[in-house]
C-alpha cells in the first residue's frame, strides 16, 4: 500500500471547533462519495485533542513545533492504482472539487504533505485498533524531520532498524497498543501533489503512530519510566527535536477496505 499524510492547519480566525465539525460533517462525507472515483481503499480523520499541558506530553524533547489542528490520511493499494485513478477523467473532476472545498477550511499553504510507506512495529491482528471518540483510547502523532547531520536515507534506516527494536522490546511495560513508522517516500508524486494544492510547507522524514489507553497513560510506574528515557535517549541519535511536533488525537474513519 501507499499512503498520503495531510498535517493539517486550519484557516486563520477559524476556531478549532468549528475547523473539525466542517472537516468532519461537511468535507469527509464528500472526500468518501468520490473514494470509487479515486480509487481509495481507505480514508482516516485523526482530529487533535486540545492539551493544555502539551510539555507533560513532549517531556525532556524541549520545545517542539505546534501541534497542528488534525491528520487526513488516504490509502491506495499501489502506486500504480493511485497513478491511475488520479490520471482519469473522474478522478481529476473529483480531485478538483476536493481542492475546492479544502481551501474552504483549510490553511493549505501551511499545511504539508507527503507519500510514505508503512512499516508496522507493533502490530496486533487483526488490525482493529481505532481511537474512537467513545473508546478510551489515543492516538499519539510523531512528525519528526531528522537531524541536519543526517541524509534522510540514513535517518530512516536507523528509525527502521535501530529505534523500532527499542519500542517493540519495551512496548507492553510502556503501555504501548500499537505503534506504526510511516516513512516519506515517492518524491515526485509528493512534489506533484504538493504543486496541485499549492502547499509550500516543509514535509517531514516521516511520523511516529503511537495507540494507547488513555485511561492508563497518567500513571507512572518505573517500567514506564526506564521506557521513556530510553526512547527520548535514542530518539536524539536521530530526530531534530526542534523541527518535529507532538499530540494526540482521536481517529474518524470514512472508507476503509484494507
Amino acid at each position: 500500500m501507499i499512503r498520503l499524510t495531510y498535517l493539517l492547519r486550519r484557516k486563520p480566525g477559524m476556531s478549532l471547533e468549528s475547523f473539525q465539525d466542517y472537516w468532519r460533517l461537511e468535507h469527509g462525507p464528500l472526500v468518501a462519495g468520490h473514494a470509487g472515483r479515486l480509487d481509495l481503499l481507505a480514508y482516516v480523520q485523526v482530529h487533535t485533542i486540545p492539551d493544555e499541558d502539551h510539555g507533560r506530553l513532549t517531556g525532556r524533547r524541549g520545545e517542539m513545533e505546534p501541534p497542528y489542528d488534525g491528520v487526513s490520511e488516504m490509502w491506495w493499494e499501489s502506486r500504480e492504482a493511485l497513478a491511475a485513478a488520479t490520471r482519469s477523467e473522474s478522478g481529476q473532476v473529483a480531485d478538483h472539487e476536493l481542492i475546492a472545498d479544502e481551501r474552504s477550511f483549510i490553511d493549505v499553504e501551511n499545511s504539508p504533505m507527503w507519500f510514505n510507506y508503512e512499516y508496522p512495529q507493533v502490530n496486533p491482528t487483526p488490525e482493529n485498533i481505532v481511537a474512537t471518540d467513545r473508546s478510551s483510547l489515543v492516538k499519539l502523532y510523531f512528525p519528526l524531520r531528522h537531524r541536519p547531520d543526517l541524509t534522510l536515507d540514513s535517518a530512516q534506516l536507523y528509525w527502521r532498524t535501530h529505534h523500532g527494536p527499542i519500542i517493540r522490546r519495551q512496548a507492553a511495560g510502556s503501555g504501548i497498543l500499537r505503534y506504526v513508522q510511516v516513512h516519506r517516500a515517492e518524491p515526485e508524486l509528493t512534489e506533484s501533489m504538493r504543486t496541485s494544492r499549492r502547499s509550500t510547507a516543509e514535509v517531514y522524514t516521516g511520523h511516529a503512530e503511537v495507540w494507547m489507553d488513555r485511561a492508563a497513560m497518567g500513571r507512572s510506574t518505573p517500567e514506564r519510566r526506564v521506557a521513556a528515557r530510553r526512547a527520548y535517549e535514542d530518539e536524539a541519535n536521530f530526530i531534530d527535536f526542534a523541527r518535529s511536533s507532538m499530540w494526540l488525537g482521536k481517529e474518524q474513519v470514512f472508507v476503509d477496505r484494507r
